[in-house]
């Protein structure tokens, strides 16, 4: 398994770097043990380039994705960053290395999940995250602004509540769309209003909670 693990972690790699220009976004995902955020079933998989499933009805994200967005925020080291759904916490962790002088916040609304990542985190040494069981109001507005929001699952319209914790010149990054077609919305707030740029499709599982999509009837 571990060979295997090996052969398919150094194609997964090879394949990204031909796509993604960010080499520190690259060099964080390889530093990362994937292997450790998956479920058990999931592990000959854990280097394959698409989503996986994690239970409770979520996924931990394909890396190309994963690498896309967080080459899309174009962090520098230092800032605060706000992560909209914990997940396996894979993402997070390598939002950890990414920030060696700044901190995450992620908020997650299934406990179970966040207690999960919240475990796997402590045990990669992630000091510089903190967990948090999300609240009835999306992100974490006691504890921004924030200067880059990610989110991983996606929304039916750019929320607003999110936007509202941006520092001035913060970067937001969510799926948006309807729940079977969606595209990554790049958003920057100037002083001017919002900036938006689409970066490609994509399919994620919709947001949990008060701004998710509406219950049909």
């Amino acid at each position: 398994m571990e060979k295997n693990l090996s052969r398919s972690k150094k194609r997964l790699f090879g394949n990204l770097r031909r796509k993604i220009r960010s080499e520190s976004v690259i060099d964080a995902m390889e530093r990362v043990p994937r292997e450790r955020f998956v479920p058990q079933d999931g592990l000959h998989a854990a280097y394959s380039d698409t989503p996986l499933a994690i239970g409770e009805g979520q996924t931990i994200s394909q890396p190309y994705i994963v690498a896309l967005m967080l080459e899309s925020l174009a962090l520098q080291g230092y800032e605060r960053v706000l992560e909209i759904g914990t997940g396996s916490g894979y993402q997070t962790a390598v939002l950890s290395l990414l920030l060696p002088r700044g901190n995450v916040v992620t908020t997650e609304l299934i406990p179970v999940l966040a207690r999960r990542a919240e475990g796997v985190l402590r045990d990669l040494g992630c000091i510089n995250v903190t967990v948090m069981e999300a609240g009835p109001v999306l992100g974490c507005p006691d504890k921004g602004p924030f200067d880059a929001i990610i989110v991983s699952a996606a929304s039916p319209v750019l929320p607003e509540s999110l936007i509202s914790q941006l520092a001035p010149g913060g970067r937001l990054i969510v799926p948006v769309g309807t729940l079977d077609q969606q595209d990554l919305v790049h958003v920057l707030r100037t002083d001017e209003g919002l900036s938006l740029r689409m970066l490609g499709a994509c399919r994620f599982v919709p947001l949990i909670g008060r701004e998710a999509f509406p219950k049909p009837l």
